[in-house]
């Protein structure tokens, strides 16, 4: 796998990788990723192409999924370790 390029996005690193005749797309934020496996498609063949593909609109849906996926995180440790009910400290005279 090696990498074929980037695309510039003010909050995403946006990576594009080469595996023999098959392109991925690695979406990275402060916590996450998503990687879209793009096979063997000859639409999708170089960056340029890839860059096209990611438009505005999958930018707006991978940033909506990230968000989705920080929501089910933080759900997640809620429910490992509930937040403690509100200790009542004694009165200091």
């Amino acid at each position: 796998m090696r990498i074929i390029g980037h695309i510039e996005h003010p909050t995403l690193k946006i990576t594009v990788f080469k595996t023999g005749e098959r392109i991925s797309v690695k979406f990275e934020n402060e916590g996450y990723e998503q990687t879209f496996k793009l096979g063997q498609d000859d639409r999708l063949a170089n960056l340029a192409a890839v860059q096209q593909w990611a438009d505005a609109t999958l930018l707006q849906q991978v940033q909506a999924t990230f968000q989705q996926l920080h929501q089910a995180h933080l759900a997640a440790l809620e429910r490992a370790f509930p937040t403690a009910q509100m200790v009542v400290f004694e009165d200091i005279i």
